[in-house]
């Protein structure tokens, strides 16, 4: 999951960013009202994290211009300001939903796994396929009777191709779903990476979930 958060203050940006991180998620960062509004409009992300309260203009703005351009990625408004004049405000533009600081990052979290959950209604805290599990809330999987332990990025590359079953991705939709602006596009670090899951998910197992096609990209799943 990609993640955009448009915050101000350096510290508190790089707080949540270095915590998302370390929880498996894609996160980049913008410092002002118009570079966070023309990023969220143009970048294929998950989720927004959008302070009220930013130097250039207000959080409101960017969230009423981006539901203006029709930009329907969540957005999660963070504000030091507890008026329920100001959270009515940023709802009635467009908001999803809205935290006030200061927070813990286990409420931010939460509230992150619930807006992703919204329009997937099927969903609950586990994703699934053939007999492997992925558990979104211990971070955990399980193939048949076997744990894997997963690094971060493995868990957040897992998690997308399991949220896409039967596609055939190419390695740009993965490095935009999965990995920030720092990604290298002449890189082969998701194949590495798809390499690393190959060996600790289908090696051992009577049924192969990953298949490299050959000039497009990879499918997840279960070959007929």
């Amino acid at each position: 999951m990609r993640v955009l958060i448009i915050e101000d203050n350096p510290k508190m940006a790089g707080a949540i960013q270095k915590g998302l991180r370390a929880h498996g998620y894609a996160a980049d960062v913008s410092h002002s009202g118009y570079e966070g509004e023309d990023l969220a409009s143009v970048e294929p992300y998950d989720l927004v994290i959008l302070d009220l309260m930013l130097p250039d203009r207000d959080g409101v703005d960017v969230c009423r211009n981006l539901r203006r351009r029709c930009v329907d990625t969540p957005i999660l408004m963070l504000t030091a300001l507890s008026g329920t004049d100001d959270k009515v405000a940023g709802l009635d533009a467009g908001a999803d939903d809205y935290l006030t600081k200061p927070f813990e990052f286990e409420e931010l979290l939460a509230r992150m796994r619930a807006l992703l959950r919204r329009g997937e209604a099927t969903e609950g805290r586990t994703l699934r396929c053939d007999d492997l599990e992925l558990d979104l809330y211990t971070r955990s999987a399980r193939r048949g009777e076997k744990e894997i332990e997963l690094s971060n990025k493995e868990f957040a590359l897992l998690e997308y191709l399991m949220r896409n079953p039967n596609r055939v991705l190419s390695r740009t939709q993965i490095a935009e779903k999965v990995w920030d602006m720092n990604y290298e596009p002449g890189s082969n670090v998701i194949d590495v990476y798809v390499s690393a899951l190959r060996k600790k998910l289908d090696r051992g197992f009577e049924r192969e979930l990953f298949h490299t096609i050959k000039g497009a990209g990879y499918r997840f799943g279960v070959m007929d």
